[in-house]
């Protein structure tokens, strides 16, 4: 069995030094690129926007009331048939403030 190669330190300490530089300048070439446009808005049924109006007058609500502790839960249920499902665009209006 062939004996393994031995490295020298400053083979270590060289190679060590090129991939930082190389981190280093991986990193200043993605902090100076642009960031990336934002995706447009997906227009929101009338049905969704109406609810997720009455989700936020129910939050101000609690709010009013002093119902508004950060380990609460509050559960908004609409069951109705033929309604839209309004779950993602509930996310996406609501994701901001998390």
């Amino acid at each position: 069995m062939p004996k393994p190669l031995r490295m020298s330190r400053r083979t270590w300490v060289g190679a060590w030094a090129v991939l930082c530089a190389a981190g280093i300048a991986a990193t200043a070439a993605l902090n100076a690129s642009p960031a990336p446009d934002p995706q447009p808005e997906k227009p929101v049924s009338a049905e969704c926007a109406e609810y997720i109006a009455d989700i936020e007058t129910q939050l101000a609500k609690a709010k009013v009331e002093g119902n508004d502790d950060d380990d609460g839960v509050l559960a908004f249920t609409r069951t109705r048939v033929g309604a839209d499902d309004c779950s993602d665009e509930i996310l996406d209006h609501f994701s901001g403030d998390r």
